[in-house]
């Protein structure tokens, strides 16, 4: 009797033992626990700890309640500038509602991951190349609105979405390449040519400067010698002094001042004053009748002055005898009577 007692007594504990083994769950602090009584929704739903349910008729899933980092495949596409990319980019979401990741989505993470893809297909195609390359931030933040709307009645909140990497075609590199180039060499010289801009103006007033103090060229000739002897001791220099040149200058321009006052006769243009008569070369001592112009009273003009008649110092005047008319021809003389 006893010893049957015995034996239902171990009999109940080993039952008791096996039924809290296959009762018994451990639920994590990081996870949340679902209950399935018979296919129905327990409404609570367990916590982190130690936790019984009925075996074969309770089905607990637990759901991870960390921020899972999912990578997103690279996605090919054309961007609205018909460009051809390859995007690739990471997601980073995490269970909020546990209660609707088991039961409104059969596979969350599954969902997560293609609505990612197809909204980083949508964004490649509404962005322009620039945008990808460089205004990245404004597409991250419209990825994750896109796919943060289906998601939140999934029990998934987006976290963060960021695009990881923009693969170009070779072409598109070199191509780029050129135009990085090509701004950076236009960038180049116009700062070169700010800097002779400057550069010109402090000569000039240098130069305002110098033309003030003449002995300031001097020194600043000096100053230059010493750095040319000073590159190349070999070197032999030669300073040629300005006010030589200026000198030669003003040389060649007096002549043609001279000219251009003597005018084209090479007499003082001396166009009102009074003119000189020429003597007559005449034999018979007649003289020379003056233009209409100088018989009117009018100055004459510097094409009809006469010429003034020229003596060197070294020839005496030769008074001019008047000649003796000729004898008349037999023709004009008188008949003679006899």
């Amino acid at each position: 009797m006893v010893e049957g007692l015995v034996i239902a007594l171990v009999a109940v504990l080993c039952a008791g033992a096996l039924y809290v083994a296959s009762a018994a769950r451990v639920i994590r602090q990081y996870e949340r626990g679902v209950v399935l009584r018979l296919g129905r929704l327990r409404e609570n739903v367990r916590l982190p700890g130690f936790t019984m349910v009925v075996p074969g008729i309770d089905r607990l899933r637990k759901v991870n309640m960390q921020i899972v980092t999912m990578p997103v495949p690279a996605q090919d596409g054309i961007t609205r500038d018909n460009v051809t990319v390859r995007v690739d980019a990471v997601i980073y979401f995490k269970v909020v509602d546990p209660t609707n990741a088991v039961i409104a989505v059969e596979d969350y993470r599954f969902a997560v991951s293609q609505m990612a893809q197809t909204s980083l297909r949508s964004i490649i195609g509404k962005s322009d190349l620039d945008d990808l390359l460089s205004n990245r931030e404004k597409l991250n933040q419209g990825l994750e609105v896109m796919i943060d709307s289906p998601a939140v009645s999934w029990g998934v909140q987006i976290d963060r979405v960021e695009i990881k990497d923009v693969s170009l075609p070779e072409t598109m590199k070199r191509s780029m390449a050129r135009q990085a180039e090509a701004d950076r060499e236009r960038r180049a010289r116009v700062i070169n040519a700010d800097a002779e801009l400057q550069a010109s103006k402090k000569l000039a007033e240098a130069a305002g400067e110098m033309s003030a103090q003449p002995a300031a060229l001097q020194l600043r000739l000096l100053q230059t010698v010493v750095a040319v002897a000073a590159e190349k001791n070999s070197t032999l220099v030669l300073p040629f002094p300005v006010e030589l040149l200026r000198f030669l200058e003003r040389a060649q321009q007096q002549p043609a001042v001279e000219e251009a006052g003597t005018g084209r006769t090479g007499l003082p243009s001396s166009v009102n004053g009074p003119t000189a008569q020429p003597p007559s070369s005449a034999g018979d001592g007649a003289t020379a009748q003056p233009p209409s112009s100088a018989r009117n009273g009018l100055p004459l003009p510097e094409a009809e002055m006469p010429l003034p008649e020229t003596r060197t110092p070294e020839e005496p005047a030769v008074p001019q005898t008047a000649t003796p008319p000729a004898a008349s021809s037999s023709a004009e003389r008188p008949f003679a009577h006899h």
